[in-house]
């Protein structure tokens, strides 16, 4: 089969004649290479790079370059410093209660102080350190404490524990004391998260509390029954008249 690219005189009339597509013109390398080059160019190589890696590669880069640089290492600072702020907790910390007032009461402008006064005798306290210390990593904005109730409060009895108080600016904003408030023995993480995020001591992904269904479903239950009961009892009335 004729070559269609092929430079002959018969291939130029069937071109004319547009019997052959038009001839397809070598492309050339010369120029690819200049577009790519220029693309790679818009893209500055220092915006890829870390704090560190700017240090070694600085001599690397020309007057202009250098400039751009200490802007971008400047904003990059910034914004390190920004995320370590806002990350600055990220655990669950023990604290005696003569250090209450200094690390809960007064505690930074604006952040949040969750602290868990507790005895390690009472399985439930247990439990719920071990969800804290997970939140406390998972929401690094928010201050997770706890102490030893002994340490803060005097004869405080087992049936007030566990017990969590939410502070925000020396105010409590929130507080969940026993058992039954704490969410029960079989209190699972999602459920402490979630009633912490109804308080605004954290930002929550979940969705809805996990408990919400089931409690709709025991009211519309309860409602479903208490209708029918109340049906019943009509229809007996009506039937002994």
């Amino acid at each position: 089969m004729q070559d269609p690219n092929e430079d002959t005189e018969w291939n130029e009339i069937l071109r004319d004649f547009g019997i052959l597509p038009p001839k397809e013109e070598p492309k050339d390398e010369t120029e690819e290479m200049v577009l790519r080059l220029q693309k790679e160019a818009m893209v500055k190589p220092y915006e890829k790079m870390t704090l560190a890696q700017l240090e070694e590669a600085e001599d690397e880069f020309d007057e202009d370059d250098i400039k751009a640089i200490e802007t971008y290492r400047e904003k990059r600072l910034q914004e390190w410093k920004a995320l370590k702020k806002k990350q600055k907790f990220g655990e669950l910390r023990e604290i005696s209660g003569n250090q209450y007032v200094n690390e809960v009461t007064n505690a930074e402008k604006d952040v949040w102080v969750i602290i868990h006064l507790y005895r390690s005798s009472i399985p439930m306290c247990l439990l719920v350190n071990q969800h804290l210390s997970l939140l406390a990593r998972k929401f690094p904005a928010t201050k997770f404490v706890k102490a030893i109730v002994d340490s803060c409060i005097q004869h405080y009895h087992d049936n007030c524990l566990p017990t969590i108080f939410i502070y925000k600016n020396a105010q409590i904003e929130g507080k969940f004391i026993g058992i039954t408030e704490c969410g029960g023995i079989n209190l699972k993480l999602e459920e402490l998260e979630q009633k912490l995020a109804e308080v605004g001591a954290i930002q929550t992904n979940l969705e809805e509390n996990p408990n919400t269904s089931i409690e709709d479903m025991m009211v519309s239950s309860i409602r479903n029954t208490s209708i029918y009961n109340d049906s019943d009892s009509s229809n007996s009335d009506n039937d002994n008249k």
